[in-house]
């Protein structure tokens, strides 16, 4: 059986900017051939990218990923049938638990049970489960209610959402209801080496400073540490794997067109109100495969040093180290689309891709994704 592989390779500038934090509240930073780069984590972009479906499929296609999913599931059996809001609690524990799901007590004594972890469930799959717990207890009556086992744990492991089947699912407890992720995102990195800087502040007391009698003092000081990048950045989709996940070609289609919406537009949101730093992509490069995926991080191995012009030097960079290694390694890309700021500074990818837009792309992958699929025995 032929494989569908979609790269997405993302050339973008941030201003200043701290999108993703590390513990002390720097903006990470990774060393790569041998220099310090600004590096945004792979949770990061893979979380902005999730919460831009929201804006792109039905709620019926996405998941939600909670530990309080005895509270989810008892809305959701209170939802399905009132009379038995009184009982909702305990039927949602005895449906979770026979799915094999732990749940335990929390910290705060009067909250209600938690799972062990952070579980992610499709909205089929919690309405699924209610829809079984309440059966159960119908059947009970008077009596104590019993729970199929395997019907729970079936109804927890099919019917994926699109956003379970593209980033994974995992149970620690229950590893039979793990689900392996469609999708890869690389941890961005910026092209060049970077030293963080700091941005002292301060913050007025208007009421004070409107008293003549008080100093003019600030109501409060601070340092806020940023750096600014040109980053590359990159994500594959297994478009095999999310078939199998998702179980229909149409959904298949819809989720890889929503990944490559989402994850090209999406921006992590870390002090994005301190620093405006919302930008769109300078170029996109995306291509379709049929051997495996390739990371073309290589191209930055050595950092650039330019002071001015990194786009362009990036934009040259990703063209020639592609080239190279597809010529290396035989490597005959199926289809590849590119599209950017400034024909002058795109041109060079032109070598690898058509050049296109960014809407025309969306629809082309997902027409060329539709038609590998319908092609499979």
């Amino acid at each position: 059986m032929a494989r569908t592989i979609i790269d997405i390779h993302v050339i973008q500038t941030v201003p200043p900017s701290n999108l993703n934090r590390d513990d002390t509240g720097s903006p990470k930073t990774a060393i790569y051939g041998g220099q310090r780069r600004a590096r945004v984590s792979s949770q990061a972009w893979k979380r902005a990218t999730r919460h831009a479906f929201a804006g792109l499929l039905d709620d019926s296609e996405l998941g939600v990923r909670t530990k309080r999913v005895v509270e989810l599931l008892a809305q959701e059996i209170t939802a399905q049938d009132a009379g038995l809001a009184e009982s909702a609690v305990e039927l949602a524990t005895e449906v979770l638990t026979a799915a094999g799901i732990t749940v335990k007590a929390p910290r705060k004594a009067d909250a209600l049970h938690e799972a062990e972890f952070l579980l992610f469930l499709s909205r089929r799959q919690v309405q699924n489960l209610a829809e079984l717990a309440i059966t159960a207890a119908h059947d009970a009556g008077e009596g104590k209610v019993a729970v199929d086992k395997k019907e729970a744990r079936a109804r927890a492991d099919r019917e994926h959402s699109v956003d379970v089947s593209l980033f994974g699912r995992m149970v620690a407890n229950a590893t039979d209801l793990n689900v392996d992720a469609a999708a890869q995102v690389a941890h961005a990195l910026s092209v060049h080496a970077v030293d963080n800087e700091y941005d002292y502040f301060t913050a007025v007391d208007d009421h004070k400073n409107a008293d003549d009698m008080e100093d003019a003092g600030a109501g409060m000081i601070g340092t806020v540490e940023f750096n600014s990048s040109t980053l590359y950045r990159y994500a594959t989709v297994d478009v095999n794997r999310l078939q199998d996940n998702l179980g229909d070609a149409q959904a298949t289609r819809r989720a890889v067109e929503a990944f490559v919406r989402a994850f090209v537009s999406s921006m992590p949101t870390g002090k994005q109100n301190t620093f405006a730093n919302r930008t769109l992509p300078d170029a996109v490069l995306v291509v379709a495969r049929e051997t495996q995926s390739i990371n073309l991080v290589g191209a930055f191995e050595e950092a650039i040093y330019a002071q001015t012009g990194r786009i362009a030097e990036a934009i040259q960079r990703l063209t020639d180290h592609a080239r190279d290694l597809h010529q290396a390694y035989d490597e005959q890309p199926v289809a590849a689309w590119a599209f950017g700021v400034g024909d002058k500074k795109v041109a060079p990818l032109s070598e690898l891709a058509q050049r296109s837009t960014f809407d025309t792309t969306v629809t082309e992958v997902g027409a060329l994704v539709a038609g590998r699929l319908a092609a499979q025995p």
